[in-house]
């Protein structure tokens, strides 16, 4: 268990240094890895990076808080995605982008998404950006990447 501690523990700090990490789940979960990265350290190359191989969706976990100030609804009325992973309608920056599907324009989003300063109308609907709704209470309440990251 302490080793458990200590290999999430370099973790929170490597991100702190705004370095990218492989977030994984257990084998009997999805069985999968996710690249994540600070907001505050996103940058047009780590989201390329990204893109390119990870090969997948480019999400940003957010607080129920956050979701909310942003007016962010679900994506569908009824989840039933077999992991209950909470998305919302995709964004992009309503400012500051050409098409939204770039690596600089991803990145800003993400930017954006993250900044207290940004309101609703700062953002556009639907985008190229995904925001996930994490559980109130984090790993504790629900295992899945979004908490964890």
């Amino acid at each position: 268990m302490a080793r458990q501690i200590e290999k999430i523990e370099q973790a929170i700090e490597e991100i702190r240094q705004g370095k990218m990490i492989i977030l994984v789940d257990s084998e009997d979960r999805e069985n999968e890895g996710d690249l994540v990265v600070s907001a505050q350290h996103i940058s047009p190359e780590a989201v390329n990076f990204m893109a390119t191989h990870g090969r997948g969706l480019i999400c940003t976990p957010l607080s129920e808080e956050r979701i909310h100030a942003l007016q962010l609804e679900p994506m569908v009325r009824e989840n039933t995605e077999r992991y209950g992973t909470a998305f919302t309608i995709s964004v992009d920056a309503a400012k500051g982008i050409t098409t939204g599907i770039s690596a600089p324009d991803r990145a800003h989003t993400i930017r954006l998404l993250s900044d207290p300063a940004t309101r609703p109308d700062d953002l556009v609907k639907p985008g190229h950006i995904f925001p996930l709704k994490s559980v109130r209470g984090g790993v504790l309440r629900r295992a899945g990447h979004t908490e964890a990251s």
